[in-house]
């Protein structure tokens, strides 16, 4: 269930945020496009208008509704237009069902499972939107970053001075990479965006294991980038998301980082 309003936040924030900041723009330009006819722009939030077929706009009755089953029963098709519905929706639910088991598997019936399980749904609709529009919006970032912090006051999962050393240090890793490939190539390497979601991990596990995290995450996001240049499907003009490598990179970390970490520095000596 969770999965499925995931699907439909991934579908609309992002058109959400355009539909703000087109307003805003306009009135900021204020008598400079006056004269300028403005687009029609229909409300919209995450639980107005009713689900309906993009196709032949058939409003999705609740029984069609049912996550993956549902999809499943209409054999991926409307049941109206008979359009194709894209297995991505039955994946994200059956995805976020997994990732949800896995975390509750780890902690038990305790606070941590409640607080991980937030930060796992947030992860999910920040790779999704990511992938989508090469975006990362503060309203999902901060607020896990912020909580992270929160839930670090106890010492839930490390000390609250390394929780927010972990904060400051995950931004800046990635934030001096940034300026130094600024000043030496004149473009940038990568979105603000992807400081936050690594200071949004250093908040939640501490500075410690904030290597281990960008080491995964260039790892996995070198060998996707070299595949897709190999396969001739790489878009230098548009870049790659790395905003889900870090999101799995960090996720794993967060569970298992220490065994990993120690295993791999016995590796190294």
């Amino acid at each position: 269930m969770v999965g499925s309003f995931l699907n439909v936040v991934v579908y609309r924030f992002p058109k959400m945020l355009e539909n703000t900041w087109y307003q805003e723009c306009r009135e900021f330009l204020g008598d400079e496009v006056k004269d300028i006819p403005a687009k029609e722009i229909k409300p919209l939030t995450l639980s107005k208008p009713n689900s309906t077929c993009p196709k032949c706009n058939h409003a999705i009755k609740f029984y069609e509704n049912i996550p993956i089953i549902s999809w499943l029963f209409l054999k991926g098709k409307c049941s109206n237009c008979k359009s194709p519905i894209s297995i991505r929706y039955p994946l994200v639910e059956a995805t976020t069902a997994v990732l949800s088991v896995v975390v509750a598997m780890h902690w038990g019936v305790t606070l941590n499972t409640l607080f991980v399980l937030l930060l796992t749904w947030g992860l999910v609709s920040l790779t999704l939107i990511d992938l989508d529009h090469m975006l990362l919006p503060d309203q999902v970032t901060l607020p896990l970053m912020w909580l992270g912090l929160l839930v670090n006051i106890q010492g839930l999962f490390v000390p609250l001075t390394d929780a927010v050393l972990g904060a400051a240090f995950g931004y800046l890793s990635l934030y001096i990479v940034f300026l130094i490939f600024k000043l030496a190539t004149g473009k940038d390497g990568m979105g603000f965006g992807d400081f936050k979601l690594v200071a949004v991990f250093g908040a939640w596990f501490g500075w410690q294991l904030l290597p281990l995290l960008i080491l995964m995450s260039s790892v996995v996001g070198a060998l996707v980038g070299i595949t897709l240049m190999v396969l001739k499907k790489y878009n230098k003009d548009k870049g790659i998301p790395f905003g889900p490598y870090i999101a799995i990179a960090g996720w794993v970390t967060l569970l298992w980082g220490d065994g990993i970490w120690s295993w791999y520095l016995s590796t190294l000596s």
